[in-house]
């Protein structure tokens, strides 16, 4: 684990060219630190300060802007400073190099928030979702890590703790008095309690799905016979001609994907080879193979069918082979002259060719993978978080069983005391030093 008692620098800001770059500086020796680089002697607190920040051989490297954030009201719970100088890379690099040769060692990745965990700024929930809401990259994202950091699953798990620790003070009571015949609640009382627990947290396991799909994104195949315009969907939705478009059919001979942002969901576009029984030679084969694999691993596909042409026994056989399955089925070239109607087959009429149809194919896309994951917002999408969460219910319904069939209280307390376990596994209030390691090592240096 890092060491929390030394002065660490790093620069917080995307590598690159910048208007502005900021230098961080947290730990004990960060107001002496920011001294060494300025030749000033005291700062006032979280007051910005403009002064000629130097190196080691008191040479001139920026005209920066230096804010002291005293202990304990700062980022990381300690004295921080933040250097704001221009945001070139040679600037920044100066400015650590002179606050290592001032004391401070560079940070590791993820070594501030760790330290906001440390002194109780955030808990274990809030810092991962500090990470997650520097890499989200589609509002959704952003918002469902933000909730996280505004702590909206702590507040939760919180409510639920609080039930069993009284459930438990309850029962150990009447432990204290067993000769006296002393009950402070009854088996049944138990088993009431506890249902109600499992059902919120029943609710909070169907709505991890919801979140894993926002935070991991979905695989959505499009799937065709030759000519119906895959590809041309494709690019269309992607918003830029990433596959070949032509008149020949089988022109796609092999996978081509792209990530793209549809309402707010990461999804991978896999643009497939147009699949028909009689391939022209072995490489369409192989491409009619590698769609089938695509079709089979995918979270939802696509079935696209030219409307301005009568269905042939290729479109038959790709329509029952995907109707169990998570999908839309797409009426393209709308553009056309009809042969036969889109709500004949259910589906969305658009025209990959004029953009027609294409706004509300988006939705049409998220809604078969996975439901209206719009409507609410979910309270979890870590996959730690989801799998403490199991143990605690599997916990919580054994105590649950034994309170129904009035088993001893012993027994039942011993199940809540593992449950309260978990959920102090997922806070971070009884850490493991090689979760904290896996946790903390995906961040990115600065931060």
């Amino acid at each position: 684990m890092f060491s929390p008692d030394d002065t660490i620098v790093a620069i917080a800001t995307p590598p690159g060219r910048g208007g502005i770059g900021v230098v961080r500086v947290s730990g004990p020796g960060a107001g002496a630190i920011a001294e060494a680089l300025t030749g000033r002697r005291g700062f006032e607190p979280r007051h910005a300060t403009l002064a000629t920040v130097t190196d080691s051989r008191h040479e001139a490297i920026d005209r920066a802007i230096v804010t002291l954030f005293p202990a304990p009201h700062s980022y990381t719970g300690e004295d921080v400073v933040e250097v704001s100088a221009h945001g070139s890379p040679i600037v920044l690099e100066a400015i650590v190099a002179a606050a290592q040769s001032a004391g401070a060692r560079l940070a590791n990745p993820g070594e501030f928030t760790l330290r906001a965990y440390l002194h109780g700024r955030v808990d274990l929930v809030q810092a991962e979702a500090v990470a997650e809401l520097v890499d989200a990259v589609t509002p959704l994202q952003a918002r469902l890590a933000f909730d996280q950091l505004e702590g909206t699953l702590t507040s939760r798990l919180e409510r639920m703790d609080q039930t069993l620790l009284d459930l438990i003070a309850r029962l150990e009571a009447s432990l204290d008095f067993p000769d006296e015949g002393y009950h402070f609640i009854t088996p049944a009382e138990t088993a009431a309690a506890l249902e109600a627990i499992l059902a919120s947290l029943g609710g909070l396991l169907r709505d991890a799905a919801r979140g894993r799909m926002i935070r991991e994104g979905l695989t959505v195949a499009i799937l065709g016979r030759p000519n119906v315009g895959k590809s041309s969907l494709f690019n269309s939705l992607v918003g830029a001609a990433r596959a070949i478009v032509t008149d020949v059919p089988g022109t796609t001979r092999d996978l081509v994907s792209e990530r793209v942002d549809l309402e707010g969901v990461p999804v991978t576009l896999v643009d497939t080879a147009g699949l028909r029984d009689a391939a022209e030679n072995a490489i369409e084969a192989e491409g009619v193979a590698r769609a089938r694999k695509a079709r089979d691993v995918a979270d939802a596909v696509i079935v696209v069918l030219d409307r301005s042409q009568p269905l042939t026994r290729d479109d038959r056989a790709i329509l029952d082979e995907t109707i169990a399955r998570r999908r839309v089925v797409v009426a393209n070239k709308s553009d056309l002259p009809e042969v036969w109607s889109a709500p004949e087959q259910d589906a969305h009429e658009v025209s990959a060719a004029t953009g027609a149809g294409i706004a509300g194919l988006r939705g049409a896309i998220v809604r078969a993978a996975g439901g209206d994951i719009l409507r609410d917002r979910a309270p979890i999408a870590n996959l730690r978080h989801a799998a403490l969460l199991e143990d605690a219910r599997a916990a919580v319904s054994r105590a649950r069983a034994s309170a129904a069939a009035s088993i001893p209280e012993e027994f039942v307390l011993a199940d809540l005391h593992e449950a309260r376990g978990y959920f102090d596994e997922i806070s971070g209030a009884r850490p493991r030093d090689e979760v904290l390691t896996a946790i903390f090592d995906r961040f990115c240096i600065g931060k």
